[in-house]
């Protein structure tokens, strides 16, 4: 299955999962998994929240992300994969000048 994320629309979600400003998404979903191609501009954050019964990748495709994980925080630069299995706490913030843009995966 080929999927052409510049074929779906952009949604534009506010305070994503709690966090700042507001999230840009593409999101393709199914009753498996979630996949989304997405942006956050500077100073926009994915709020702090835990996968309870899945687990979500996030790569990073341009700008530099920081990932609070856990009780640690994670440099996420472009090129650069983040996981975060069942039963554990992340968020995505950006604290760059840039906007920053990445794909997520949620299964």
């Amino acid at each position: 299955m080929i999927l052409d994320f510049n074929a779906i629309e952009e949604q534009v979600i506010p305070n994503f999962k709690g966090g700042e400003k507001q999230i840009k998404s593409h999101m393709y979903t199914d009753e498996a998994c979630k996949i989304m191609r997405a942006s956050l501009e500077p100073g926009a954050t994915i709020g702090l929240h835990t996968h309870e019964t899945n687990s979500e990748i996030i790569f990073m495709l341009k700008g530099t992300g920081v990932v609070l994980y856990d009780d640690g925080k994670e440099m996420l630069p472009a090129g650069s994969c983040h996981y975060c299995p069942k039963g554990h706490s992340h968020s995505l913030r950006n604290e760059s000048d840039e906007t920053i843009e990445f794909y997520a995966v949620v299964e």
